[in-house]
């Protein structure tokens, strides 16, 4: 009984010990928190602004805020300006989930088809415009990696039209006149 007594007690010095330097290692909850907190106010706010311009396209509001949250979520976990999205988008269907061009590209992001083969499944919906702004946020984050960080050539690449500047100059032309 005296032996696991005193292992107990030396197990519990150890974690004593240890415990502060491995919690010392990861950030506290609490300020994981705060930035889920500050992140949430931020796309709240963004959200509240965007409502007015968007109004153009889309007359629902809780179908204007769903497309907002999404598109913010989407266009910030791949390290997109969301405003930026949100004139891509214009540009490529007005905001028109089941956008079709003429060369076959889909939904709101206008995603060729041959990136379900490349990125996703093949059940994926393009039409859905929860999918379809998973893949055009990270196709557009993609090829400005490859453009190392070059706007006008990423958006020309995401175009097809690279070496050509009219399709980067009109998007980034409605990002800044409507979106910022």
């Amino acid at each position: 009984m005296v032996a696991r007594l005193t292992s107990a007690l030396t197990l519990a010095a150890l974690c004593l010990v240890v415990a502060p330097a491995v919690s010392a290692a990861e950030p506290p909850l609490r300020s994981t928190l705060d930035g889920a907190a500050y992140q949430d106010t931020a796309m709240r706010q963004w959200a509240a602004r965007m409502h007015a311009p968007l109004s153009r396209f889309i007359s629902d509001a809780g179908q204007r805020d769903a497309l907002l949250t999404r598109l913010y979520q989407e266009a910030r976990l791949a390290g997109l300006p969301p405003s930026l999205i949100l004139a891509l988008i214009e540009v490529e269907s007005a905001f028109r989930p089941d956008a079709v061009s003429s060369a076959g590209a889909t939904g709101l992001m206008q995603i060729m088809p041959f990136w379900v083969a490349e990125l996703g499944l093949p059940i994926d919906d393009l039409t859905d415009p929860h999918r379809n702004l998973r893949y055009g946020c990270t196709i557009l984050a993609h090829y400005l990696a490859v453009e190392s960080g070059d706007f006008t050539r990423a958006l020309a690449r995401y175009n097809g039209s690279l070496g050509n500047t009219w399709y980067p100059e009109r998007v980034l032309r409605v990002w800044q006149s409507a979106w910022r």
